[in-house]
């Protein structure tokens, strides 16, 4: 595996190509969950792998992929796993231990929500893991996490699958100290960044951490566990 990272696309939605382009790295692997390929040709990229159930790759983009080796692994529509699923298994089978998914958020309500879902899964705890469209990104948080942004950045901490215990931020307008967050509060929605940096701190529990940004920063941040 020569990749540092592998960047799976999946068939949501991306608000800002120029801002997808700007978190993508050296030396990332790309991959694509069915018609997520869709988001990479756009953006002029090739992936190494496709794989889904192809019901929703144009005939012509297959064409395109065929044409340039890209290994396509098909899979029948009447499976028990998404797309997304699908890929994530894969690069975890490669060995990847940093992952960043594109377009992982949009459309579909019950599929954005399935794909937020998957950041919990066990197996990727201890690995560095995100979700981002370029406007939005989205850190599972299960220790701490540092957030890099600018002043004014959006931040919000969302408890996912049950309450959060011991949460403490650092650089935020509105500090938290040792909180106790239920899945039913919205306290922690909507807080600031104060400058360029901010941590989150979790004592217990799984964190949905969503940074909003106008403006990508030059570096990309990854969730450090």
């Amino acid at each position: 595996m020569a990749e540092d990272r592998a960047v799976i696309f999946a068939n949501g939605q991306i608000p800002d190509q120029q801002a997808v382009r700007k978190i993508l790295l050296p030396g990332d692997g790309y991959y694509a969950a069915d018609a997520g390929v869709v988001h990479l040709l756009r953006l002029g990229l090739m992936p190494k792998t496709v794989i889904g159930d192809m019901d929703s790759i144009l005939y012509e983009d297959l064409l395109v992929l065929k044409k340039n080796h890209v290994r396509l692994l098909p899979h029948p529509m009447d499976k028990d796993l998404t797309d997304l699923e699908l890929a994530i298994n894969l690069v975890l089978a490669e060995g990847y231990r940093r992952i960043l998914i594109v377009a992982g958020l949009g459309g579909r309500l019950d599929m954005t929500l399935s794909n937020l879902n998957l950041l919990s899964r066990p197996d990727l705890a201890g690995l560095k893991v995100s979700m981002d469209d370029g406007v939005e990104k989205v850190l599972p948080v299960r220790h701490k996490v540092t957030v890099k942004g600018k002043a004014g950045d959006i931040v919000s901490l969302l408890p996912w699958g049950g309450p959060v215990g011991q949460v403490t931020t650092f650089g935020l307008r509105w500090t938290l100290t040792n909180a106790h967050l239920e899945i039913y509060e919205t306290r922690a929605v909507s807080n600031e960044m104060l400058s360029n940096s901010a941590e989150i701190h979790v004592g217990s529990g799984f964190l949905l951490v969503i940074h909003r940004r106008d403006q990508i920063p030059v570096v990309d941040i990854l969730a450090a566990h």
